[in-house]
């Protein structure tokens, strides 16, 4: 496959049919069908440079993110076909409700655009789904919500950004540093 040239429609047309039905299957929390997308689930979250790779990772990631936000939910924006890829842009939304690491739920709504590249390999496996987003937008939006002059909410901000803080040092999963 060469970077100018596009897979035949009918390989375009079922690559795009895979990746609705992953987004669908996500919001349907059917974990076994979003997973079985993939011959080995990989993620890559350039936001955390984290990487999920294999099906206990991802189960866990999916896991995790689902309990801090269980109603999270996808609006495609587009999506366009490269030579290797489909590409979606999408709003993420969600409601704040589990912990996040090791921020505190804070009960607040964030709805962050976004952009995920659906990698294939030369035989039309889905072989990685890395997504590029900007944590700062979905911290803020999460914190909005609290009320300042409220001890408690001020005691769940404090907790927040500390947790936030906390993950500012985690190393790069080595596998996103070499290109």
């Amino acid at each position: 496959m060469t970077a100018y040239v596009l897979p035949p429609e009918d390989v375009l047309r079922a690559r795009e049919k895979l990746v609705l039905d992953h987004f669908h299957d996500e919001v349907a929390h059917q974990w076994d069908e979003v997973l079985a997308t993939f011959p080995h689930p990989h993620y890559e979250l350039i936001a955390s440079m984290t990487v999920h790779d294999g099906d206990a990772a991802v189960r866990g990631y999916y896991r995790d993110t689902r309990t801090a936000f269980p109603d999270q939910d996808h609006e495609i924006l587009a999506l366009r076909h490269t030579a290797d890829a489909v590409v979606v842009e999408f709003w993420l939304t969600g409601t704040h409700l589990g912990p996040l690491g090791k921020i505190p739920p804070t009960g607040g709504r964030h709805r962050t655009r976004m952009t995920a590249y659906f990698l294939f390999d030369e035989h039309e496996n889905l072989v990685t789904e890395r997504i590029y987003f900007d944590q700062l937008t979905v911290l803020k939006q999460l914190l909005a919500t609290l009320n300042k002059k409220n001890p408690k909410d001020l005691l769940t901000l404090t907790r927040a950004l500390l947790g936030a803080a906390s993950t500012a040092g985690t190393p790069p999963d080595p596998r996103l540093l070499t290109t």
